[in-house]
């Protein structure tokens, strides 16, 4: 293989010559265009230059540049040209991103499940269904740390990180024949987020207090299903009831706990209740939304909770619902908004469905302007 020498090329030449085998010249330390020509042959050569083909790409070819010059070996993978194949890159790990395992139970009674991988109200309930192979469609809705029916811990839009999530299953169906002798029925409903509407609160002494019980889920209303209507739906359609006529209602229980568990015997030990009041509560939070993904963030703050009990206590009054999930929702849309046009704006855009009136509106923007400045 013949040696190259560097061979300067005059200033004012014109546009810099071709290098061997098609390459551009390559410049100096002086700013001068320099190109390489082959050295007369060595002996034994038959006084012929030889002249420098392309070397294989899989081949690693001993090129050295010119006498005097050190030797520098070429890169691993890389021809002398720059022909060989370049190196393929390294795999790259995905980022170790913490699991968010979350403890299961049926509320009724039941071992211990994990589940994971969830990113809404539907997959969650989904996900429980799957961990102990109930059938579709049989979870009423959830509480956290407790297997009583306790609406003061259901399961809204947070779910602590060491929280445990107990699943209330449908249980026992009947119907009822109820006159509307007064406007209101004394309802307050709400909804599991995946197509269920059940009854969160029962006024005292009003026409379905001692009827219903907190937890049935509302079927369907004189014949109509219910199935699959959100809670603003269902609490319209009771209030649109005519006063002074009889109507019907479907129900369906949530399966009560411990309530099909064998009688105890001197060889078995007894099931144990699950521990409540001795679960923390993480630092941090999942957020689930019945639309979107759920969203891993910090505690609410003060300002937070207080503003969005006060629209929940809002809803109840102007719409017979409770919502934490719609509640917090309003009091997200709330930050950053100057003043009441562009809060109403966003409202009316983001939560179309609803239909909230301008006075509700203005009455939400209120109480959470007042939670904001410390006045409740």
């Amino acid at each position: 293989m013949p040696f190259f020498k560097p061979k300067k090329e005059k200033k004012g030449s014109g546009t810099p010559q071709s290098g061997v085998n098609g390459r551009s010249s390559m410049y100096n330390g002086d700013g001068e265009p320099t190109t390489f020509e082959p050295l007369p042959s060595q002996p034994g050569h038959g006084g012929t230059p030889q002249t420098q083909s392309h070397p294989p790409a899989h081949s690693q070819p001993s090129a050295r540049p010119s006498q005097g010059t050190p030797y520098v070996a070429p890169p691993p993978n890389k021809g002398v040209y720059g022909t060989a194949s370049p190196p393929k890159p390294a795999d790259v790990k995905p980022s170790s991103q913490p699991k968010l395992v979350f403890h299961t139970q049926l509320a009724h009674g039941s071992p211990t499940g994990k589940i994971e991988g969830f990113t809404s109200v539907k997959q969650l309930y989904e996900k429980i269904s799957e961990a102990f192979d109930l059938p579709d469609k049989q979870i009423l809705f959830c509480t956290l740390n407790s297997f009583k029916v306790d609406m003061e811990n259901l399961l809204g839009g947070q779910i602590g990180l060491e929280d445990i999530i107990f699943a209330h299953v449908k249980g026992e169906s009947r119907e009822l024949s109820v006159m509307k002798s007064q406007p209101a029925l004394g309802l307050t409903i709400t909804d599991n987020g995946a197509g269920f509407a059940f009854i969160k609160r029962i006024k005292e002494n009003s026409i379905m207090d001692k009827l219903v019980d907190v937890g049935d889920h509302i079927e369907a209303i004189n014949g109509t299903s219910m199935v699959g209507s959100r809670h603003f739906e269902v609490a319209r359609m009771l209030k649109e009831l005519p006063v002074g006529e009889m109507f019907t209602l479907s129900i369906v229980q949530p399966r009560r706990a411990f309530d099909k568990i064998a009688p105890r015997s001197a060889k078995t030990a007894p099931t144990a209740a699950p521990a409540e009041g001795k679960v923390k509560t993480g630092k941090e939070t999942l957020r689930l939304r019945s639309k979107g993904p759920a969203t891993l963030q910090a505690v609410p703050t003060a300002f937070e909770t207080q503003a969005a009990q006060k629209v929940d206590d809002l809803l109840e009054s102007y719409m017979g619902i409770r919502d934490e999930e719609l509640a917090g929702t309003l009091v997200d849309l709330f930050k950053g908004k100057k003043d009441f046009s562009a809060f109403m704006e966003a409202v009316t855009e983001a939560l179309d469905e609803f239909g909230f009136p301008d006075d509700v509106i203005f009455d939400i923007w209120g109480a959470i302007g007042d939670a904001k400045a410390g006045r409740i």
